[in-house]
C-alpha cells in the first residue's frame, strides 16, 4: 500500500534540534507562530511525541502547557490537537462527546463509522487508561434502542474478513425484505448486516440492492429510518463504500454552511492527514468541482489557516 497522508516523517530529523527552536520561538516577548506551524506541520505524529520528549528533558516543562501559554483561540486548539497521539485524540474526542448534558452524537457517528477494528480496539484501551471508564458502558448511558445497538456492535471492533459470495444476494434480499418490502422496517437486519460484514462484502451487498429495488441503499436507509439510527447506518454505508469519499462530504459540509464547523474541519483535518489525505482531496474536487485547499482559504483565517493548508498539503 502507498502511503496517502499528506504529513509525512520529517527526513533529517533531530527532536533536540526541534525543541530548542521551538523553545526559541516562544521566548522573549512576542511568539514566532510561523516557526512553530511550519515545524509541527512537517513531523508526523510520532516525531511530535519524540520533540515533546527532548523539550521536557531540556527545559524542564511540558512542551503542550507551553505551547497553550503562548498561543490562542482556534490556533491552538488545533496544535494541540496535533500533539496529542491518535489513538488519545480518538478517545478524547469521544470522552468529550459522551461527558456532561446532551451527547455529540456527530462525533460519535463519524468515529464509530470510519475507524478500523484494531483502530477501535485500541481506543477501548485508551479511553479507559485516561478516562478511567468504559467506552461501551459510557456509550450505553449516552444512548438508546436500535442506535445503541449498533454502535456497541461497531465497538466490537470484529467485522468478518474478506466476501462471502453465497451471503451477498441473501443480504441483499434480506436488507430489501426488512426495508423497503414490508410495512415497517426490521431494524436488527440492517444492524446485524451492516454492522457485522466486511466493506468489501457490503459494497457487493450494495450493487445486489441496488439490482434488486432500483435504488441505492442509502436512499432506503433515509426513508425508512430517522434521527440518529439513520445518521449512522448511513456513515456506517458511506464507510464501506468509500472513506476518503465520507470525509471529502464531512469537510464540504463543515465549511459550506453558514459558518464554519471548526470543530469537525479541526478533527477530520488532524485525524486524517496521516491516514489517507491525499484520498480525501482527490474525493474532495471530484464531489465538488473545487479543491479542499481552496475551500479552506475561503473559509479560514490567520495562523490557523496556515496549518490546516500545510496539513492539507497542496492544491489540486
Amino acid at each position: 500500500m502507498a502511503y496517502r497522508g499528506s504529513v509525512r516523517p520529517y527526513v533529517n530529523f533531530n527532536a533536540k534540534h526541534d525543541a530548542e527552536v521551538l523553545h526559541k520561538a516562544m521566548k522573549g516577548i512576542g511568539t514566532d507562530e510561523d516557526t512553530i506551524l511550519m515545524l509541527l506541520t512537517a513531523r508526523s505524529n510520532d516525531q511530535r511525541q519524540q520533540i515533546k520528549a527532548a523539550y521536557k528533558k531540556a527545559y524542564g516543562k511540558d512542551l503542550v502547557s507551553a505551547l497553550k501559554s503562548e498561543l490562542g483561540g482556534l490556533f491552538e486548539s488545533l496544535i494541540v490537537a496535533l500533539m496529542t497521539p491518535p489513538v488519545s485524540y480518538d478517545a478524547s474526542k469521544l470522552h468529550k462527546a459522551l461527558k456532561g448534558a446532551g451527547t455529540d452524537d456527530e462525533v460519535l457517528i463519524e468515529i464509530l463509522a470510519s475507524r478500523t477494528g484494531e483502530q477501535i480496539k485500541d481506543i477501548i484501551k485508551v479511553y479507559k487508561k485516561e478516562f478511567g471508564g468504559k467506552l461501551e458502558k459510557d456509550i450505553c448511558g449516552d444512548t438508546s434502542g436500535h442506535y445503541q445497538k449498533l454502535l456497541v456492535i461497531l465497538l466490537q471492533g470484529n467485522r468478518e474478513e474478506g466476501v462471502d459470495e453465497e451471503k451477498t444476494e441473501k443480504d441483499a434480499k434480506d436488507l430489501y425484505a426488512a426495508g423497503e418490502g414490508k410495512f415497517g422496517t426490521d431494524e436488527e437486519k440492517f444492524i446485524t448486516i451492516l454492522g457485522n460484514r466486511s466493506a468489501e462484502h457490503l459494497r457487493k451487498v450494495f450493487d445486489a440492492y441496488k439490482k434488486l429495488s432500483g435504488s441505492d441503499i442509502e436512499d432506503s436507509i433515509e426513508g425508512e429510518t430517522t434521527g440518529n439510527l439513520e445518521n449512522l447506518l448511513v456513515a456506517v454505508v458511506k464507510c464501506a463504500r468509500s472513506v476518503p469519499q465520507f470525509f471529502a462530504e464531512g469537510l464540504y459540509k463543515s465549511m459550506r454552511r453558514a459558518g464554519t464547523d471548526d470543530d469537525t474541519l479541526m478533527r477530520i483535518m488532524v485525524s486524517r492527514s496521516e491516514v489517507d489525505m491525499l484520498d480525501i482531496r482527490a474525493s474532495f474536487k471530484k464531489m465538488y468541482g473545487v479543491s479542499l485547499y481552496s475551500t479552506i482559504q475561503e473559509d479560514t483565517t490567520g495562523d490557523y489557516q496556515k496549518a490546516l493548508l500545510y496539513l492539507c498539503g497542496g492544491n489540486d
